[in-house]
This record gives structure tokens, sequence and C-alpha cells, in this order.
């Protein structure tokens, strides 16, 4: 016991390193198997890469753990013996530190655009970093003055500042999440964030209390075996329960496998309930379209508006209908709900506005500005210029050539028959492309598969 207790390589040493492999092994399993089974397209910005920094800090984390406490007996190179590195950088900035930033990345991302109502000044590759320069900070120091000894072991003079770092970054996340707690989310959002303090609190605690035990009691073999068991244990259990309490906009997940059942609603628009939200009805009544009528007026009906978003993907532009046809959407919300007006607001500029969007619109630099400036998200004229512009650019690129095409005369062809009492379910012949709306969050990490509140679904559950 004397032996492996300082060396490494007891028996439940190896016990706890193969907890650890296995949940990061789970925990790269949950961030790429929704992506492959349920065909869920890669999001771009933070949406994509705070998942992946959240698994390299959980990585780093139960590594920095593993070498700085001897679990492994090496019998030729001694890794341990780079204690700074292991544990006041590894374990610290690029670890735990980077893990609990992300997700009070999370829930600062909430707070602006719920309580602001804005998009952050700061985005998430910047507001990480700024986050970090408090560990980066104890992290040089303790290099600094050497503190450790050579079982890479602090004594109780430094501990004290180590653990008030972690619990002061435990507060900041507390705060955060309670200037959003009046907030009345369609989806979990709060609740993931609660439950995200409450695994992180109770894991903390139990993670310091092993920490300080194998720090300070090194004369004690059979404890500096039980406590490094007990730390490097509950930080596996911590890093898969931690990554999976996703904080989020509905839908989609890339975090989450918890899919119990087929997914419904395909566009944000049916998730957060609005009218007549989503495809075409059965029975929708048959109006006379006049060519002479303006462009604006006649997508308002749903019929004309999916026989012209087809010309328009025929013709590679059909992100322009898809912009139309949310801003409709969106206007259906009334002024006095903000909240459902924040989300829709938000999936239109992730969708379409945002630089790099996966159907980005072609509109000014000025519009595209005054959108992703804006001081109210819920405004009820925030798309409207876009929606202006966007609008011209149909009339001068599609709507001429429409008249004339295919997909017209397939369209008086099929109102013909509908007026005659020939109902027709599908206009055979199509190829609509209709790329339903995705929802994803360019600058926000969160993706989940919520339901609203309220809903036939209120029984599913899912981070």
């Amino acid at each position: 016991m004397a032996s492996c207790a300082v060396e490494g390589g007891c028996p439940s040493d190896y016990i706890a390193v193969a907890i650890a492999i296995l949940s990061i092994v789970l925990l790269i399993a949950r961030s790429i198997l929704p992506c492959v089974l349920h065909k869920i397209p890669r999001t771009k910005g933070s949406g994509f890469w705070i998942p992946v920094i959240q698994v390299f800090a959980s990585f780093n984390l139960l590594l920095s753990i593993v070498m700085s406490d001897n679990l492994l007996k090496f019998k030729k190179i001694r890794w341990t013996h780079f204690c700074y590195i292991w544990g006041a950088w590894v374990e610290g900035p690029l670890g735990f530190g980077l893990l609990l930033s992300c997700r009070i990345a999370q829930a600062f991302q909430l707070y602006n655009i719920f309580v602001k109502r804005h998009l952050p000044a700061i985005r998430s590759h910047i507001f990480l970093p700024l986050m970090l320069l408090p560990w980066i900070a104890v992290a040089a120091f303790i290099h600094a003055k050497k503190p450790l000894n050579d079982r890479c072991h602090m004594g109780t003079y430094w501990i004290i500042p180590v653990v008030c770092l972690h619990i002061f970054y435990l507060a900041a996340l507390v705060g955060f999440t309670r200037a959003i707690q009046h907030i009345e989310f369609r989806f979990d959002e709060l609740k993931d964030l609660w439950h995200g303090i409450i695994v992180s609190a109770l894991s903390i605690g139990v993670w310091v209390s092993a920490y300080i035990l194998n720090e300070i009691h090194e004369e004690i073999y059979w404890l500096q075996v039980a406590s490094r068991f007990l730390l490097l244990i509950v930080s596996s259990i911590l890093v898969v329960v931690f990554f999976s309490i996703s904080s989020s906009q509905p839908l989609l997940s890339q975090i989450s496998l918890r899919r119990r059942e087929p997914l419904e609603f395909k566009t944000m628009g049916k998730a957060l309930g609005i009218p007549d939200s989503g495809l075409l009805l059965q029975r929708e009544p048959v109006v006379a379209i006049d060519p002479n009528e303006p462009l604006e007026k006649l997508l308002l009906n749903k019929k004309f508006r999916q026989s012209f978003m087809a010309f328009a993907a025929s013709c590679l532009a059909g992100e322009t209908v898809h912009f139309f046809e949310e801003v409709h959407e969106l206007a259906k919300i009334p002024i006095d709900d903000p909240v459902r007006r924040i989300y829709m607001a938000r999936h239109i500029i992730d969708k379409y506005v945002a630089a790099g969007a996966a159907m980005e619109v072609n509109i000014s630099h000025k519009t595209r500005q005054e959108i992703l400036t804006t001081a109210d998200l819920a405004h009820a004229d925030l798309f409207n210029n876009a929606l202006n512009e966007v609008i011209q650019l149909m009339k001068m690129n599609l709507a001429k050539d429409y008249w004339s095409s295919m997909y017209f005369m397939k369209f008086k062809e099929e109102a013909s028959m509908r007026s005659s009492g020939c109902e027709v379910e599908q206009m055979s012949g199509w190829n609509y492309s209709p790329r339903l709306s995705f929802v994803h969050a360019a600058d926000d990490p969160f993706h989940h598969d919520h339901f609203p509140k309220g809903s036939s679904h209120d029984s599913y559950h899912s981070d």
C-alpha cells in the first residue's frame, strides 16, 4: 500500500482511470452521435466551438488529475515530475476553469439576449479568454512561487486561495442565473442552468474535500489512495453530467441523445406555437392570383408562396422567400410577448442575417449592422429594412421570370382544379426543396430538444 500510494498504480487507481476513460468516450459520443444519427447540421460560431471546448476542458481536467496525483506508475519516464504543467496549468486554466467559463458564457448570452434584449457586445471568442484571466494569473503565480513538493502537493496556505477561486466562478454563474430568473422562458433554459449549478456545487464540494485530504495528509497512505480515487471519480461524473445539461434554444441538440420520440416541430414557428406556422394547410381557400398585384401581397398566400419558393430555389435564391416567410411568422407574435419575439428574431438573425449564416440573404451592410446592433430584439420594425431590400431583389431577379415559368403554369393548373372541387394535396412534379428551418445560435452554444411548456410534449424531457 505504501509503495503504490507514493508511486501510483494501486488497483483502485486503475479502476478510477478506467472510469475516467469511459466518461471521455461517453462525452465524445454525446457530442458526435446526435449529428450522425439525426442528421443535425453543424452550426457555426460558438454554437459549435463551445461544446468542443467543453470536451477539450473535460479531457484536460481528468488527465491532469491522473498525472499530478500519481494514479499511474511509469517505469521509464516520470511525466508526473512536470507538476506545474499538470497541476497549475492543465488542471486550472485549461481544465476546470475553462469548463466552468463555458457555462458562464452560456448564462451571459441568455442575460444579454433576454434581459438586455440585444446581442452580446462581447463575442464568445473574446469573453472566454477574459474569463480565464484570473485562472491564468493564479497559475502563473503558483508557477513562479513553486509551492508544490515532489509529489505535486501544496500546503494549506496555498489551498485556500485555490478553493476560493473555484467558489468565485460558481458564484458568478449563480449571479447570471439569478439575473434571468424572472424571464418566462418558452423552453427550459433556466431550469437547466439551475440544474448545472446544483450539480456543480455538489461535485465541487466533494471534489474539494477529496482534494484537501489528498494534498494535506501525505503521511496517511490509505487516505491518499482513497482521496485520489474519489477525486477522479467525482471529476469523471462532473464532466459527463455538466456537459449533458444544456441550456439553449429548442429543437435540435448537439449535446444530447435523449430523443425518445420523433421530432415534431421542424420550424421555430411551430415550436413557438405561432398560428398556421409551417407547411401548407390541406384546405386553404382558393385565391385568384393577379400578376399586377404587389409581390409582397401575393406572397402572403401560402400556396403561391410555396410555388414561388420552389421557383426561387431552382434559381439558387430560395433563401429570400424563406426569409420573407419567417419574418411574416414573426409578425404574428404580439408585441406584448417579447420573449417569443426574441426567440424568433434570434433565430432569423442566426439563419439569414449573420455573416456566413446557413441561408444568408443579400442585404446591404448598413441594414445588416442595424439588425446586429439593435437595442431591442423584440422591436416590431427590426427586419423592415431588410425585408424591403429582399422584396426588391425578388422583384428584380425573380418575379418577371416566374410569371412565364412552368412553376406558375403548374400553380394555375392546380388552382383551377381546386376551384372545380378537385382537391390536390400535393403539387406533383414540383421539387419544393423547402429546406425547413433549423434552430441554432451562431454565438449561443446552447442547443437541446425541449418543447414549449404547455404543449403536448410536456412529458418529454431532455436536457
